[in-house]
């Protein structure tokens, strides 16, 4: 069923024409990727979906009663107080009677009277009967997977969160809408590898139709199965997989370039013609060809792939051989440890890939190396003859109380003014444009102009904490090209698993305090560690059904009645059904451990790197299997008990 069709629709801004000519159908189901430069329209298509604004020319068709969702539309989180209360959205009723529930079950052990069962019986019937079970323990599973402690979610403020947070959350609270169709602006920003890995799977599960823009390669190939391209004043929509779009999107170049390099050949065998003949005995067929070369439809050059930044670093020489040392290093914040007696050396020529997840220190160790932040304990230090740059992940470098042109200017005083604006224009920044000042831009353009500071800096260590946000795809290959011709050594912090798959030769994971060196690169890191992602995915599996127990558990603690047992007294099968669960619970409770043990093992990327590690973590993912399956049959036999058991408190009895 077609939920979404554009047909021949274009957007004009006053006298600028910010796309045209777009046709294309999302059908029930569908997840798309929209993909294309900055500025090229992408943001403005979710505010037509959402009727924010209307089209220029051309039509926007959807069924009256679709409802969409858009992400940005989720940073409010109206009266929500605590975070899971945010998250849950519209399910506040749904919430204050779980509340209510648990505050009956307590109040039972005092207070058994006929009228509290009753009262407690009818509305444990309607928090079942509206999904509660099932509705609250999905929020806790979203929060789990987005990186927020579902139990601590229930009292930790929304005031009190980060930007990242906030951010983290508004997605949760998306993801939990009863929406159509979800709209997702850069999803993946700020969330780590694990998160962005929950994500991808989310997506894929769900029976909601989604369009998302992204610059994440390896999170779109996991997830779509259409692209749509922005690009030359359009959109192009590709049917399949990203990968997919990058193979037909190469032939459909070729292929317009071949028909351009021919059309471009009659069009100067035509002239040539025209002006050799058209005084001669053959005027009347030279002035016949000039007609119709006029009224012939000119083809476009074919956009360049590598119409984007020219961006390029130079070395500032060789530099020492040991170009960061770490000896037993401590790193803390606020009284917290980060990094615990840590040692490793970085060598020369090396494109380190920092890893581990948001908040676990790794911005702080850079800055800590740089001497923005001390160390508790051992030495952290650059090496010898080494001279490094720094990009860092919230864009500070870039003075917003300033032009685009004085951020250049002030590193290049000497420098002409056409000698500035061509160094500002390898970066997508023409004419007047340099005038702007940072603080109006937008997250992308000021990792532009960032990338351009950068480039002035001849150094032989690049320091890059999360390089890729805000930047498109094109400027991700840019980057990547940078980095992979520069002749010197890199630290890089991102979540970007393309760029780390193309560029690491060396990677450090940061996991509970403790960093582990893997001499290799991040694609033989995903290799050798399979066992971890493995471990992640069961984990994200038992998460909604584990958290659907400890549910009904907060809600459904009854005390054991105290009457006199007949043969047929129903408190007898209901004492009965309650021993049943207590056995089940225990059996949930004992095989949750033994997963979150083994997990918790696999985890550890120390176990990759001991002699005999990949096979030890092989042997420990079939266990972990096997306890997987076992976890399913008790949480199905939980279940059943939990249903017989359900219908006798209701009763009364």
């Amino acid at each position: 069923m077609t939920q979404l069709s554009f047909g021949g629709v274009g957007v004009d801004f006053g006298a600028t024409t910010v796309f045209s000519n777009i046709t294309f159908t999302v059908a029930a189901g569908e997840r798309w990727g929209i993909v294309g430069r900055n500025g090229t329209g992408k943001t403005t298509l979710f505010r037509l979906l959402t009727r924010e604004m209307e089209p220029t020319r051309g039509s926007v068709a959807r069924p009256p009663n679709l409802t969409i969702s858009l992400l940005e539309q989720h940073r409010d989180f109206g009266d929500a107080i605590t975070v899971w209360e945010a998250a849950a959205g519209g399910l506040g009723e749904l919430l204050q009677l779980e509340k209510s529930l648990v505050d009956q079950a307590a109040g039972l052990a005092e207070d058994a009277s006929e009228q509290a069962l009753e009262r407690y019986g009818r509305d444990l019937e309607r928090f079942e009967r509206a999904g509660g079970y099932t509705i609250t323990s999905r929020v806790d599973a979203v929060l789990h997977g987005l990186g927020f402690d579902p139990a601590r979610a229930r009292a930790t403020a929304v005031s009190s969160l980060s930007g990242g947070e906030r951010g983290r959350l508004g997605l949760a609270r998306q993801l939990m809408a009863s929406a159509d169709v979800l709209l997702l602006d850069e999803p993946t920003n700020h969330l780590d590898l694990d998160t962005t890995r929950w994500l991808e799977q989310y997506l894929t599960e769900i029976n909601k139709t989604v369009l998302l823009v992204s610059h994440d390669r390896a999170f779109l190939a996991a997830t779509v199965d259409h692209v749509l391209h922005f690009e030359g004043g359009s959109a192009t929509a590709y049917t399949g997989s990203y990968r997919a779009f990058v193979t037909q999107r190469a032939e459909r170049r070729l292929a317009q370039q071949r028909s351009f390099d021919q059309q471009q050949k009659t069009i100067a065998s035509e002239k040539d013609y025209i002006a050799r003949n058209i005084a001669g005995q053959n005027s009347r067929q030279a002035k016949g060809r000039r007609t119709k070369l006029a009224r012939l439809p000119r083809l476009s050059s074919p956009v360049e792939s590598n119409e984007t930044m020219a961006l390029r670093f130079e070395s500032a020489g060789r530099g020492g051989d040991q170009v960061v040392v770490a000896k037993d290093v401590t790193i803390g914040v606020g009284g917290r440890t980060l990094v615990e007696r840590f040692s490793g050396v970085v060598p020369r020529n090396d494109v380190l890939g920092l890893l581990g997840p948001n908040g676990a220190g790794k911005s702080t160790l850079l800055k800590a190396l740089l001497g923005e932040h001390p160390t508790d304990a051992g030495e952290l230090k650059i090496g010898g003859s080494v001279e490094a740059a720094y990009y860092r992940q919230d864009l500070s470098q870039v003075p917003l109380d300033k032009t685009i042109y004085a951020c250049i200017s002030d590193e290049r005083p000497t420098w002409e003014r056409r000698t500035i604006q061509g160094h500002l224009g390898r970066f997508g920044f023409s004419d007047d444009e340099v005038m702007r000042r940072a603080g109006s831009l937008s997250g992308g353009e000021r990792a532009r102009v960032a990338l351009a500071i950068l480039m002035l800096s001849k150094v032989n260590l690049l320091v890059l904490d999360e390089p890729t946000n805000h930047l498109d795809v094109e400027s991700i290959e840019a980057l990547e090209d940078a980095i992979e011709s520069f002749e010197g050594t890199v630290l890089l912090v991102s979540h970007d698993r393309e760029l780390l798959r193309s560029l690491t030769t060396r990677v450090w994971v940061l996991h509970e305090r403790h960093i582990t060196e893997f001499a290799g690169g991040f694609a033989e890191w995903e290799e050798v560690s399979a066992e971890r992602a493995h471990a992640a995915r069961v984990r994200s599996q038992e998460e909604e059904m584990l958290n659907r127990v400890h549910e009904r558990q907060r809600v459904a603690r009854v005390p054991k009645p105290a009457q006199k047992e007949e043969a047929d007294d129903p408190r007898k099968k209901l004492r009965r059904a309650q021993r049943d669960l207590e056995s089940a619970e225990v059996t949930v409770a004992e095989l949750e451990k033994k997963v979150a043990s083994a997990t918790a093992a696999l985890e550890d990327p120390a176990l990759y790197t001991r002699p005999g590690g990949v096979a030890e973590a092989k042997r420990m993912g079939g266990e972990l299997e096997k306890l997987k399956r076992d976890l399913d049959k008790a949480l199905e036999r939980w279940t059943r008990a939990s249903e017989s058991v359900t219908p006798l408190q209701a009763s009364g009895s």
